[in-house]
């Protein structure tokens, strides 16, 4: 026997608002490891801008995750990078005992966590990627992320997660680059990492972010996801959303 219910308007069209609301951005990452490629750099830095350019040839690989963290220690010889932070300057210094590159300097290129001075050139083919990452923003500003641990992963994980932005112009007036045009691409604007937690093989852990940093329509927005051994720092995957 058949049983039909007649849903009242009102309801359906509630169902309805219901399933719009839903996450309307999503990411999934590669079965294959992504190259996460950080490169410290100051607008205040000659030897920066031919590093800067070589980054944005990268924002569009597919294989490749690439941020560029501004530094702030050049400020103090005459321009003021706009874009720089002490937490980015800091976050270079928590990187030297794990890089292999013995102190910070700029123009420095990480990639997946280690000093890469062969640059313009990358390392060879990526592994199987340890975890999958899944990221979800809803309609306002909060990003979901889960992370699911597959097997042969480090049994401690961690993540940090950025905010970039591409196409931004700065008419440098004084120190090193005076008289020059900086573009930049893949420019961090907001930057967090979490805790440390306990990764087991299936098993998916969640965290949540919310973004503060107000961009505006001139200049394409993304948002990185980076998982990491907890213990040494290494990037295990990574993957953005472009919307």
């Amino acid at each position: 026997m058949s049983l039909w219910i007649r849903v009242p308007m009102a309801l359906a069209l509630a169902l309805s608002s219901s399933s719009q609301a839903l996450p309307v951005c999503r990411a999934t990452s590669t079965p294959q490891q992504v190259q996460v490629v950080e490169l410290y750099t100051s607008e205040g830095c000659d030897s920066c801008p031919s590093a800067d350019r070589w980054l944005s040839s990268l924002a569009q690989r597919s294989d490749v995750l690439a941020v560029a963290f501004h530094v702030d220690y050049w400020d103090r010889l005459g321009w003021v990078d706009r874009f720089a932070s002490p937490l980015y300057t800091a976050r270079q210094s928590r990187q030297v005992a794990g890089s292999g590159a013995g102190f910070a300097y700029t123009p420095q290129v990480l990639v997946n966590g280690r000093d890469w001075r062969g640059w313009p050139r990358l390392p060879g083919a990526a592994a199987r990627a340890l975890v999958n990452i899944t990221v979800m923003r809803e309609l306002d500003r909060t990003v979901h992320v889960s992370v699911r641990s597959e097997p042969g992963s480090p049994q401690d994980l961690a993540l940090w997660w950025a905010q970039v932005e591409d196409g931004h112009v700065s008419q440098v007036l004084a120190g090193e680059n005076k008289g020059a045009q900086l573009r930049h691409d893949r420019v961090v604007r907001q930057y967090g990492q979490t805790n440390a937690w306990r990764g087991q093989p299936g098993v998916v852990h969640e965290e949540r972010v919310v973004l503060t940093h107000q961009g505006d329509s001139a200049h394409a927005a993304h948002f990185l996801v980076v998982v990491v051994d907890a213990s040494t720092g290494a990037p295990l995957q990574a993957t953005q959303l472009d919307c």
